[in-house]
């Protein structure tokens, strides 16, 4: 009843912002009575559409759900852009307004109705054909160089590649991750990091997608921790599923690497929120390092969401690996992620704690990235300069 009752609500918040859309636009725009209707026609498709497009993956019927949700996802994403873009508009309007009235006759506000009305449908077309190509593109390599006080020098230059929300579902498949596990494998890592958000959607629908994983290959092999959306997914049928692709998977543990005699502790844990699914997958970081060696004084952790730092700072890590945020997919949504998460995208610090939180290397949602490119990140461990 609760998810139905969230539904209902979403459906009528999208009905509700629809309909301003078309209420700001149409009658301003340079067309015909056949050209409006064509346009509410457009709107009220668009309201059935998207939500269909969400709902697709859980159809049993394919390749149906799969083109269902293309094309809901792809009307999201433009419905988005249109809806950023009228805003905007208005927010334009209200100024040249104000204006006009203060000094009258000096703008001619009919011609920039008109001709604003025309241009942002145009213009969230644009940004949603660019989003999508740059979502459907391969990710690109981004390098980091992560300073560490008393790296041994046998750690110099360790590498760690991660890869994070690569989000296998309805619009991504094998093709996608057989793309990126080839990139991955060409940097030769030492170490691979799969921070969460692999999938979205069952074992049985999905598993022949996620396959090329267990094609990572890394000296000290592939560590993975949950994300929310596996526990969206199913977890414990994905953690095996994961195994089984011969993927490390850490769930509040941690092991013990050997690299050229130098020791470094390489942790896991769980989604910051997968307590609230399973109480006995509740995040800990504390417990994720406890009966680690006290003199390994490197210590990496894994985990989704950025806003575990605070805890693995205060349980004595390193360096954490994130990812969640996508960076924000596309505006203005990165203005939103700032309300829940404490880092974006990047390398930051927090007390001690350096934490790298990755656009992702997918998407989810709409296809479509704009301002946040996705990532295959490189990390290289170096030594930290001399105070």
């Amino acid at each position: 009843m609760r998810r139905s009752s969230f539904l209902v609500r979403v459906i009528l918040i999208g009905i509700l912002l629809h309909i301003y859309v078309g209420l700001r636009l149409i009658p301003d725009m340079p067309i015909d009575g056949v050209g409006r209707g064509l346009c509410v026609l457009w709107l009220v498709l668009s309201v059935y559409i998207i939500p269909v497009g969400m709902m697709a993956r859980g159809f049993k019927r394919q390749p149906l759900g799969d083109r269902l949700a293309w094309v809901g996802l792809l009307a999201l994403g433009f419905f988005s852009s249109l809806l950023v873009l009228t805003f905007a508009r208005d927010i334009v309007l209200a100024s040249l307004l104000t204006i006009d009235a203060l000094r009258p006759n000096t703008l001619a506000i009919a011609r920039w109705r008109m001709d604003s009305a025309a241009a942002v449908p145009l213009l969230a077309l644009v940004s949603t054909l660019i989003g999508l190509f740059n979502a459907r593109r391969r990710a690109r390599v981004v390098t980091i160089e992560v300073p560490i006080d008393d790296l041994p020098a046998a750690l110099e230059g360790f590498t760690i590649v991660q890869i994070s929300d690569i989000h296998v579902g309805p619009t991504i498949k094998g093709r996608y991750v057989d793309a990126i596990v080839d990139a991955v494998n060409r940097l030769k890592p030492d170490l691979i990091a799969v921070t969460g958000d692999v999938v979205d959607g069952s074992v049985p629908q999905l598993s022949r997608h996620t396959q090329p994983l267990s094609r990572l290959a890394a000296r000290h092999g592939a560590f993975l921790v949950t994300g929310n959306h596996e526990y969206y997914s199913g977890a414990n049928s994905w953690i095996a599923e994961f195994r089984r692709l011969g993927l490390r998977v850490l769930l509040n543990e941690h092991v013990i690497v050997d690299h050229d005699g130098a020791r470094a502790v390489i942790a896991g844990v769980t989604d910051y929120s997968a307590g609230h699914h399973d109480p006995a997958h509740r995040s800990d970081p504390a417990a994720a390092l406890a009966g680690a060696p006290g003199d390994v004084l490197i210590r990496v952790l894994l985990a989704h969401q950025p806003r575990s730092a605070e805890a693995a700072a205060a349980a004595g890590f390193t360096l954490q690996l994130s990812g969640h945020t996508h960076g924000g997919q596309f505006f203005p949504w990165n203005f939103f992620v700032r309300l829940q998460q404490p880092f974006t995208a990047g390398l930051a610090r927090l007390n001690g704690l350096w934490v790298y939180t990755s656009r992702g290397t997918g998407y989810w949602g709409p296809p479509k990235r704009l301002g946040a490119p996705s990532e295959i990140t490189r990390l290289r461990l170096v030594a930290g300069e001399p105070d």
